[in-house]
């Protein structure tokens, strides 16, 4: 019998336990009152009465290898919630048998599970399905507040819809540890994903070696961050970010994926996305000129050239990649490769003329077609983003559709395989509610909802191209992920939305369903040490001065979950007043809401303290922007480690809205200004980036009524932020209206750095004059 690995805390466990049997009540010992919370959404479940207690003489057995792996996994995935009694070898007793049996009739990757109040059984055809199945028995595990295990009686047949139910992490914007990467296949594997696909190069950093080109390492995997975060602050040096994966490392996150039965693709950016590999070696890139590692975001215009030396180069980096991942796929990007510097080249044009290839697209395809053909002799398959469209495409190619559907469509129809991740569905870097709470990140906002409703198969497409859709993947750049805390708030929960997309049937999808199985997946995710968000299960509070020194309080709940509230400054329970309504409160109070599942409450408690002085304040987040053409949300550039200011703010157009801000009485309006780096590269959208004309040396601070409205206040902009990094300013207005949409916004070319807004406070003409 393999022999108990679990490694965490009987209390966490515990607490994992009673909250999975509070989310699946038991009435009593002889049937369930309702079906397991099981996420992804099994094919067929039937509840049958009773349960089977594991007390000593219940046993799982594994007879062979490949079960007794899976039983491993189960084990150690399942710590103490899993009883140690169990695991022993198997004597008189209830017995739970894992077994593979070829010629079953399940289908690959598939499983079925029977489990009685005497025993049960979990077959599969295949090791995958087997572990498929052990990571529902995981879910299925409970325990009584007396600290007895078991598990409900209950029939599933499951197998997945698509093959393909993929995430992909970006290493080379941000770094994580292998316990790190280990942790987050652990949580997919939780959710029968089998695809890690694993970001490893980019303009800001290269992530592995490749023998006989140390420079990559030595030079390319390292960056100066922008602004203060680049700089020692006690001697003014820079100070460099940088990551290196070992051999030793990659082997051990792919040996640890393969036992969840999770393949790795890695991803080797190509012809751009490619500074800090030129950084390192300058003959590789198109000017040959040396050049630094980027500490910028966007799309940079640099590519590989296409000379000869070039592609054995890269030649060699994938020679390197085939012999640390032995799965199927090589991913060589080809995304956002923009056409400049060849264009301008003579070199490159001499090039395409010597190819007899008809433009820069085509020269692309060229290089393209070139690794494909030297991954399939290594028995590998070609796989990059919709880009690789745009030319002549070998027919083995896989195509991963990010800008939308339209590229899969495309590819399916030419009869290419796809991996549908398009950017506006299943991009977890883009915010999931509007919580003033939520981490950096890019503000258009992808929902749990937008990504449970997303369809990988569109309707366009017939039987025969349909079977082309391999399956479906999010995808999580880390440009504004600088911990890994940040990384799980992005992924955690919407990863449980892409998992049931992925696997469940397409019929039997329900989100009001599945925001009841959502609230069991928790404690699972605690058990492994995993931090979800916890935005999406917290309500929001809108606040509004009223007469008589009152204030309207309206509350809401992203996802829909009953809210609690108190307002005498004591933290919500399951028994406070549920949130029905608005309310109008007498000033000041102390207001919390927590959002709860029946008794599971589902993340802290929000708490706001509102007083007459506090409803003159509104901070960037509770401002909206005047036009949003290009809208982050951005942290400030210092200090080098800690907690850092968040700012929201339209990079192409900084201009804040405070919509019908109250101006009776007010006498000025005082703004609390950040400075931080202005670190983008927008390639052709750069001209897009409207400044207003300065009047002054470094330009002001203007206040209108409404944004194309008359002039009300205007304050000269400093040369450089107080020592905290901020600057206070206060406008007095003139000829200001009862209310308007106040907009507030920077004059004046400040790049390389921007103004940003922090707060503003209206400020009372008593306090003026």
């Amino acid at each position: 019998m393999p022999e108990r690995t679990a490694n965490l805390s009987s209390t966490g466990l515990l607490a994992l336990c009673l909250a999975m049997a509070a989310s699946t009540p038991v009435a009593a010992a002889q049937a369930p009152a309702a079906l397991p919370s099981l996420v992804p959404r099994a094919a067929s479940v039937q509840a049958m009465p009773g349960r089977l207690v594991l007390a000593n003489n219940t046993h799982f057995v594994a007879r062979d290898a490949r079960a007794q792996q899976v039983l491993a996994q189960l084990a150690r995935l399942a710590g103490d919630a899993l009883p140690e009694a169990a695991l022993r070898s198997a004597g008189p007793g209830a017995r739970i048998e894992l077994k593979i049996a070829a010629g079953s009739g399940i289908a690959p990757e598939g499983y079925r599970l029977d489990i009685g109040s005497d025993g049960g059984s979990l077959q599969a055809a295949d090791a995958h399905g087997l572990f498929n199945g052990a990571m529902t028995l995981l879910q299925l595990l409970q325990r009584d507040g007396d600290g007895t295990a078991w598990l409900p009686a209950v029939r599933i047949d499951d197998a997945p819809r698509f093959a393909w139910r993929g995430l992909m992490l970006d290493s080379a914007r941000h770094f994580q540890s292998v316990d790190e990467i280990k942790r987050l296949l652990d949580a997919m594997a939780q959710l029968k994903m089998d695809t890690f696909h694993w970001h490893l190069t980019d303009d800001q950093g290269w992530r592995f070696a490749v023998p006989g080109w140390p420079k990559l390492t030595e030079v390319g995997n390292c960056r100066i961050p922008s602004g203060d975060g680049g700089i020692d602050a006690a001697t003014g040096t820079p100070v460099p970010y940088c990551g290196v994966y070992t051999e030793a490392q990659i082997r051990d996150v792919v040996a640890h994926a393969s036992s969840l039965h999770i393949d790795v693709v890695p991803e080797v950016d190509i012809p751009g996305h490619a500074t800090a590999a030129i950084s390192a070696y300058p003959q590789l890139g198109v000017s040959g000129r040396p050049i630094a590692v980027s500490n910028e975001w966007g799309v940079n215009v640099n590519l590989f050239n296409a000379d000869e030396t070039t592609m054995r180069f890269l030649e060699d980096v994938l020679g390197q990649v085939v012999k640390l991942f032995p799965g199927r796929y090589v991913h060589i990007g080809g995304d956002e490769a923009v056409k400049d510097q060849w264009k301008a080249s003579a070199k490159m044009r001499a090039r395409i003329r010597e190819l007899g290839v008809k433009d820069e697209a085509g020269l692309q395809a060229w290089m393209v077609a070139r690794l494909e053909r030297f991954l399939s002799t290594h028995d590998r398959r070609l796989l990059g983003w919709d880009e690789i469209l745009d030319g002549e495409l070998p027919p083995s190619a896989t195509v991963m559709s990010w800008r939308g559907t339209d590229g899969g469509i495309a590819a399916a129809k030419r009869g290419h395989d796809v991996v549908m991740t398009p950017w506006d569905k299943l991009y977890l870097d883009y915010l999931q509610t509007m919580s003033p709470a939520e981490e950096p990140g890019r503000p258009t906002q992808v929902t749990l909802e937008t990504v449970y409703a997303f369809e990988p198969v569109p309707a366009v497409l017939d039987a025969t191209q349909a079977k082309h859709i391999l399956g479906v993947q999010a995808n999580v750049w880390t440009e504004h992920m600088r911990s890994f805390k940040r990384v799980q708030h992005a992924v955690f929960p919407r990863i449980a939305a892409v998992a049931e997309s992925a696997w469940s049937p397409r019929e039997g999808k329900d989100y009001a369903d599945f925001l009841q199985r959502l609230p069991a997946m928790l404690p699972r995710w605690t058990s492994i040490g995993i931090t979800p968000a916890a935005t999406p299960f917290q309500p929001l509070m809108d606040a509004t001065a009223e007469t008589d020194g009152k204030v309207r309080v309206v509350m809401s709940q992203p996802l829909g979950y009953a809210i609690r509230y108190t307002t005498d400054g004591s933290a919500p329970n399951a028994s406070s007043t549920a949130y029905a309504g608005p309310l109008s409160l007498a000033l000041p109070v102390d207001v919390q809401a927590q959002a709860y599942a029946g008794e599971q409450a589902l993340a802290p408690p929000v708490r706001r303290a509102f007083t007459a002085s506090s409803l003159l304040t509104r901070s960037d987040e509770e401002l909206a922007m005047c036009t949003g053409q290009l809208m982050l949300r951005l942290e400030d550039d210092g200090p080098r480690e800690g907690d850092r200011a968040i700012f929201n703010v339209d990079i192409f157009n900084p201009c804040w809205s405070w919509k019908q801000a109250p101006l009776v009485d007010v006498g000025a309006i005082e703004v609390r200004a950040g400075r931080i780096p202005y670190f983008f590269q927008l390639a052709h959208d750069e001209p897009a980036r409207k400044f207003k004309p300065a009047k002054t040396a470094h330009g002001e601070l203007e206040l209108h009524a409404g944004c194309d409205g008359p002039l009300l206040a205007t304050v000269p902009m400093p040369d450089r932020t107080d020592a905290d990094g901020f600057v206070t300013l206060r406008a007095p207005l003139r000829d200001a209206p009862a209310s308007t949409d106040l907009c507030l916004w920077f004059t004046g070319d400040t790049r390389p750095a921007m103004w940003v807004l922090d707060r503003a406070t209206l400020v009372p003409s008593t306090v003026t004059q």
